[in-house]
């Protein structure tokens, strides 16, 4: 059996309420499961949310070190932004 630390956590009412309903209807054997699985969920998403940042940073390195745009003419930006969006709404063929 794996290591287990006990812990004491306040719950508010309702998501008190929402774990005992979880164990009372079945889907959990105990509140320490429901729990547990949540905190699996959140550390999922705390490692994707960081994954997403080092991305995030990667691109906007790239971006950097590729160098000065240029001059940009809003105009030319909204056309081809608008012909892009029009070839994409277009029914294929």
């Amino acid at each position: 059996m794996a290591v287990v630390e006990k812990i004491s956590i306040a719950l508010t009412p309702d998501l008190a309420s929402l774990v005992r309903e979880a164990v009372e209807s079945g889907e959990y054997a105990s509140s320490s499961e429901v729990i547990r699985d949540a905190l699996r969920d959140w550390k999922r998403k705390r490692t994707l949310q960081q994954q997403q940042i080092e991305e995030f940073r990667r691109l906007w390195d790239e971006g950097i070190n590729s160098g000065p745009a240029g001059v940009l003419d809003m105009a030319d930006i909204k056309r081809e932004a608008r012909q892009r969006l029009e070839a994409e709404q277009r029914p294929p063929t």
